[in-house]
């Protein structure tokens, strides 16, 4: 196939951008603005590859950090998807909306699916369902091909070291201590980013116009569980743990079937012990890529957010 990319130097985009030269060989051009969290190094396996543009999506011409500062979401994610969407439609093309399950907001027992209420509680979740409706709209009103495909919480390789998972594993590994929000209680459904990749590419492929699909993992962890196996996993001991005041509008569970998507032909592969393992191994032997970010802006963000500064 033919792809045009949006954020594929980010962490999702970038995994997804490797598993389709790799295993598809597929002809693709990456755009992507390359802010914090979007970087040429993500992309350096396959540069030779791809086409890339740097650029914006709401230029017409080529969730922590979303509480601070919610404007950058509500023109990428809602002008930003308004103007590819009009793109795709001028050239009929078929469109896919890489979703997230913060769309649903928390739920106390069972799993999210398809039909179940959008409920965003911040700004960020606000923005993506906003344009996952705009996305549809697109399929009701003028025919346009769209598929959404949400997923769960994603981890693994070339993630910006602000979420959880990458932000404990290099802390332990830098000495530092680990700070969790609240009381640890907050239950995700841990995703592999080469599984959600293959989820992304197989709804494309397969999904029906105008319809939604759940992409979950395969198991479901709190995040005080979590950090006490990235604990056991770089060698440190539990005293490194700090408790910090709950963030704002912090859902307490997500979980989603994936029921829909596995009835299509799709299924998690890793399961989320193998999966941490090997992204600890990972953020262990690749200092290079993420050595340049912890000495950089980041260190800044993160005294601002956790009132400590990181260890030199």
């Amino acid at each position: 196939m033919r792809l045009l990319v949006c954020g594929g130097a980010g962490f999702i985009g970038s995994t997804f951008v490797r598993e389709r030269v790799r295993v598809h060989g597929d002809e693709l051009t990456v755009l992507d603005k390359l802010t914090y969290a979007g970087r040429r190094e993500n992309l350096r396996e396959v540069e030779s590859d791809i086409r890339f543009l740097q650029g914006a999506i709401e230029d017409p011409a080529h969730v922590d950090r979303s509480i601070s500062g919610p404007e950058e979401f509500i023109v990428t994610n809602m002008q930003g998807t308004h103007v590819l969407l009009e793109a795709a439609r001028e050239r009929g093309l078929r469109y896919l909306q890489v979703s997230t399950d913060e769309v649903y907001g928390s739920i106390e027992t069972g799993s999210f699916t398809e039909e179940s209420p959008l409920q965003p509680s911040s700004p960020y979740s606000a923005t993506k369902t906003g344009a996952d409706l705009l996305v549809s709209s697109y399929f009701h009103t003028y025919g346009l091909e769209t598929v959404i495909c949400r997923g769960s919480n994603n981890y693994g390789p070339h993630q910006y070291p602000e979420k959880l998972i990458p932000l404990m594993v290099l802390n332990a590994l830098a000495g530092d201590h680990l700070p969790v929000y609240g009381d640890g209680k907050n239950v995700r459904n841990w995703l592999f980013v080469d599984d959600f990749a293959r989820g992304i590419g197989h709804a494309l492929a397969h999904g029906a116009p105008g319809e939604v699909y759940n992409c979950g993992g395969p198991d479901e962890c709190d995040n005080l569980t979590v950090v006490r196996k990235i604990i056991e996993l770089t060698g440190r001991d539990e005293s490194v743990i700090e408790f910090v005041t709950d963030r704002p509008g912090h859902d307490r569970r997500y979980s989603l079937s994936s029921a829909k998507l596995a009835a299509t032909g799709w299924q998690a592969q890793i399961r989320f012990e193998d999966g941490l393992a090997r992204t600890v191994e990972w953020y262990r032997d690749n200092e290079w890529w993420w050595e340049p970010i912890r000495s950089g802006a980041y260190r800044e963000y993160y005294e601002r957010h956790y009132g400590r500064a990181l260890k030199a």
